[in-house]
């Protein structure tokens, strides 16, 4: 087959998203006297996720950015942690948190390998900004951005994929999408994408993600550096 892009996915297959809002969480609500398990509240943050743009994906709210919705669903959160009264500002820095999110080891290498063979472009629900500075924390090269907001919708809609795809001017079986999601890749291969899946088993906590893909892909791979072996790169 021939493939001239690879899009990914970015929350939790380039990016360890648990383990740094964990992290950051803990970093600034801490000195405020406030304490939980971390890791938890990250769940629990991502849990109002897919919640939140459902809405958007069947027309009860109209198109914004994932800024807004992470701001909402922390909101909610910390709503349901009776913890109403952190400040508009600690929440806005604790939001940003998912614009510097920490990368999974061999990431920015096998990106690197990857974009000597084809073009490289996240296709994340994650808007520009987001992935722009993503981009920049990792040292990550991207050849364009695509993704939710060039489509004005949100995965797993087939237009998120197939925008994508033809925004790097490709047809969709000339692009694979990359990701660490069954969900994501089935969706991907009906709107008419090639798909590549990466094993990150404890995305959500230790032994928590995916280790096989659970629908039919054309690849499957350990990690990036894998996947850029079996696609010949050197």
């Amino acid at each position: 087959m021939t493939i001239r892009a690879l899009i990914f996915d970015v929350f939790g297959t380039l990016v360890d998203w648990r383990s740094s809002i964990a992290q950051d969480a803990k970093t600034l609500l801490s000195p405020l006297g406030l304490n939980t398990d971390w890791g938890a509240f990250a769940d629990a943050w991502r849990a109002q996720y897919q919640p939140a743009m459902e809405k958007i994906r069947s027309g009860q709210r109209g198109f914004c950015k994932l800024d807004e919705l992470h701001r909402d669903n922390l909101d909610t959160v910390l709503t349901q942690l009776g913890w109403q009264h952190v400040d508009g500002s600690t929440r806005e820095t604790l939001n940003h948190c998912w614009h510097h999110l920490d990368q999974w080891a061999e990431v920015k290498e096998g990106l690197s390998l990857l974009r000597q063979t084809c073009i490289l472009a996240p296709c994340s629900n994650g808007h520009i900004a987001l992935m722009v500075n993503l981009a920049r924390h990792n040292h990550w090269h991207w050849d364009a951005i695509t993704g939710a907001e060039i489509a004005r919708d949100y995965k797993p809609q087939p237009v998120v994929y197939q925008a994508s795809a033809a925004a790097l001017g490709c047809l969709p079986h000339e692009t694979m999408m990359v990701a660490a999601h069954s969900d994501d890749l089935k969706a991907a291969a009906r709107a008419g994408l090639k798909t590549a899946f990466i094993a990150r088993p404890d995305e959500h906590g230790p032994g928590l993600g995916e280790s096989v893909a659970t629908t039919p892909v054309d690849y499957s791979a350990n990690d990036l550096l894998d996947l850029a072996r079996q696609l010949g790169c050197k």
